[in-house]
């Protein structure tokens, strides 16, 4: 009975999770803004830039970027080993996952609810040649980002991998052997990669759309900061060498040698 109550336990996480990915599409992408998007405008009354802008600059300033920085603690601190080693006193470890990443969606919600619309124009280059360039940049982030979960594990990045592994075998699911396929072999973070592309080439450049942008970007980085200082007792020197020879998120250029201890990137969260 404990199996299959974590098991749908999962897979509900999982469906509150890629509905969630689907909204943060159309809300970064403002997709009601779209003549395709119009029958989506239901889905989609409130976007990165739709919506009523009711608060002055400064507080919907402080507002967003408080919203972010509760999506970005959330997300980093609850993927940290420390925090996991006491969080699975409280959550099974089969559910860890699925809880974390079910977590990580309801702070996206709240951001989603709450963000406080800028409408300050920064750049529109819609209906030019460059903005049919940069949207579609910028869908293709999306593309990548979902292509690079399942080049490394996408069952097991969202939780379904454990509770499949327990439900079969009762035993906790083991940590995935190191690869760099695909996209891995040319940056070390291409998932934080697609981020970057989806959110920087906007055809229309907002305030808030830039505030939104620049807070995600900087949690980027620290997440990568401390991704990459865990302890390398997952991969060891076998991620020292990947590390030294291939970039960490800019594609063809060259990888920088780095003294300290290595961590778990994406691929061992």
């Amino acid at each position: 009975m404990k199996k299959l109550l974590y098991f749908m336990y999962a897979i509900v996480c999982y469906a509150i999770f890629f509905a969630t990915f689907l909204y943060l599409i159309g809300f970064v992408e403002n997709v009601s803004r779209f003549s395709f998007g119009q029958q989506l405008a239901p889905l989609f009354a409130k976007t990165l830039d739709t919506g009523h802008q009711v608060l002055p600059v400064l507080p919907a300033l402080l507002i967003d970027l408080l919203l972010i920085a509760l999506f970005g603690a959330q997300h980093s601190v609850m993927a940290r080993p420390a925090f996991k080693k006491q969080w699975t006193k409280i959550v099974p470890t089969p559910i860890e996952r699925s809880t974390y990443v079910l977590l990580a969606s309801l702070a996206l919600i709240v951001l989603f609810y709450c963000w406080q619309p800028i409408q300050l124009t920064l750049w529109d280059l819609s209906h030019s040649l460059v903005g049919d360039v940069f949207f579609f940049l910028s869908l293709l982030g999306w593309v990548l980002l979902l292509i690079s979960t399942f080049l490394i594990n996408h069952f097991d990045l969202f939780g379904l991998r454990q509770v499949y592994l327990y439900g079969r075998e009762n035993k906790k699911s083991g940590k995935l052997a190191f690869r760099a396929p695909g996209f891995y072999k040319l940056i070390r973070h291409p998932i934080y990669f697609s981020f970057l592309v989806a959110f920087w080439f906007a055809p229309v450049m907002t305030l808030g759309h830039l505030v939104f942008t620049l807070g995600m970007t900087t949690y980027i980085f620290i997440g990568i900061y401390h991704e990459e200082r865990d302890l390398m007792h997952a991969f060891g020197d076998t991620y020292r060498a990947y590390r030294s020879q291939v970039p960490k998120i800019i594609p063809f250029t060259r990888a920088t040698a780095e003294s300290e201890p290595l961590g778990q990137n994406e691929l061992a969260k």
